[in-house]
C-alpha cells in the first residue's frame, strides 16, 4: 500500500488536523469575544460549526498521534470512509459558515454604521480564521480520498 503523505496516521495529517484545531479554536475565540454575535444567524452558524470542527479534527490529531507513536497507520476501510465522509461534511459546512460570516460583516460594515468598528474587525479575523481552517480540512480530506481507493 502506498504512503501518502497527508493522509490518517502520518506526521502530515498530524500538522494538518493540529492547524485545523487551531484555527477553528482561533475562529470561535473572536466570534466569541464580541458580545453581539448571536443577533445573526451566520455568526451563529459559524460558531455552531467550529464547536463541531474543532473535537472532529483533535480527535483525529490524537489518532495520528497514536499512528505515528506506533508506527501502525489506521487504515481499515471502513474506518477510513467515516472519516472522509466526516472531512467532507465539515469542509463544506466550513465553507459555508465562513462564507456566509464574511458576506454578513461586509454588509455590516457597508452599511451605515450598524457594526461598530471593534467588533467587526473581529468578525472579520473570526471568518478568515475559519476560511483557513477550510482550507486545511480540504487538504485533509483530498489525501485521505486518494487513499481511499487502495484501501
Amino acid at each position: 500500500m502506498e504512503e501518502v503523505p497527508g493522509a490518517v496516521g502520518t506526521s502530515a495529517s498530524f500538522a494538518l488536523r493540529l492547524g485545523q484545531t487551531l484555527f477553528s479554536s482561533a475562529s470561535l475565540l473572536f466570534m466569541s469575544l464580541g458580545v453581539d454575535f448571536y443577533g445573526y444567524t451566520a455568526f451563529c452558524f459559524l460558531v455552531t460549526v467550529m464547536g463541531l470542527v474543532i473535537p472532529w479534527s483533535f480527535t483525529l490529531a490524537l489518532v495520528d498521534v497514536y499512528s505515528v507513536l506506533v508506527k501502525c497507520p489506521l487504515r481499515l476501510p471502513g474506518t477510513m470512509t467515516i472519516i472522509v465522509v466526516g472531512d467532507w461534511v465539515l469542509s463544506f459546512l466550513t465553507l459555508a459558515a465562513a462564507c456566509s460570516t464574511a458576506s454578513v460583516v461586509d454588509l455590516l460594515l457597508h452599511s451605515n454604521g450598524r457594526c461598530p468598528v471593534k467588533f467587526c474587525s473581529r468578525y472579520q479575523v473570526s471568518a478568515t480564521m475559519a476560511f483557513l481552517s477550510w482550507f486545511l480540512s480540504l487538504a485533509s480530506s483530498l489525501f485521505n480520498l486518494w487513499l481511499l481507493p487502495s484501501l
